[in-house]
């Protein structure tokens, strides 16, 4: 029979003494090898992209780019790879956003030695886990979240833009900022402002205010 493949894992934690404890608990696994560690979101995306590993454990709440806005791009640039996230936080805002920006499993970290082993063979296999306090706030968030407005009558008047740009688009309506925008949809800013960016040009307006406008006409 032949060995089990070695699962090949970047470690992203801001804070070095929690890095160096998750290096030392993976090197004692058989199958399972550190090719990179980063201190920030953009030193993961930059260790994904040059490495290409089986699974990114990240931290969500990092410097430069927190995990969330790490986790979308390296979803986007390097789709082989999946995100586990390990955070102290298990809030549902948390819990959303590192999902709908494409994380895999969410663990929290007093997970043990056992249960992240488990998580970081099953991603690498493309399966999802999530820890069973994070399970059970992901049903009642996605219950909560269910859209009560669809922009049902944007997507009809403008239908050049995407549903999610036309959801942007309600929300710019409403007068809300980015922030709040990123908030209600459980994504990040930056994703807020790729979106915000797309739709001003395919509806040919140079700003905000004439978007608003367009919107309330």
């Amino acid at each position: 029979m032949s060995p089990d493949p070695v699962i090949r894992v970047v470690v992203a934690d801001d804070q070095a003494i929690i890095r160096d404890g998750l290096v030392t608990v993976l090197s004692l696994l058989p199958d399972v090898v550190v090719v990179g560690e980063a201190a920030d979101g953009e030193q993961a995306v930059a260790l994904a992209v040059a490495e290409h590993p089986d699974v990114v454990l990240m931290d969500l709440r990092m410097p430069r780019l927190d995990g969330v806005g790490a986790t979308e791009r390296i979803v986007r640039d390097v789709p082989g790879t999946a995100i586990l996230v390990l955070t102290t936080f298990a809030d549902d805002d948390s819990i959303l956003g590192a999902l709908r920006a494409g994380a895999r499993g969410y663990l929290t970290k007093d997970a043990g030695r056992a249960e992240l082993a488990a998580a970081i063979r099953a991603v690498a296999r493309g399966q999802s886990t999530f820890a069973p306090e994070v399970g059970a706030l992901l049903v009642n968030s996605l219950t909560a979240a269910a859209p009560t407005r669809p922009p049902v009558a944007l997507v009809d008047r403008f239908p050049q833009l995407t549903p999610r740009e036309a959801e942007v688009l309600a929300l710019v309506g409403e007068g809300l900022s980015n922030g709040e925008i990123a908030a209600s949809l459980f994504v990040s800013v930056a994703t807020v402002k790729t979106h915000i960016n797309a739709l001003f040009a395919k509806l040919d307006v140079p700003n905000r205010a004439q978007a608003i406008a367009l919107v309330r006409s």
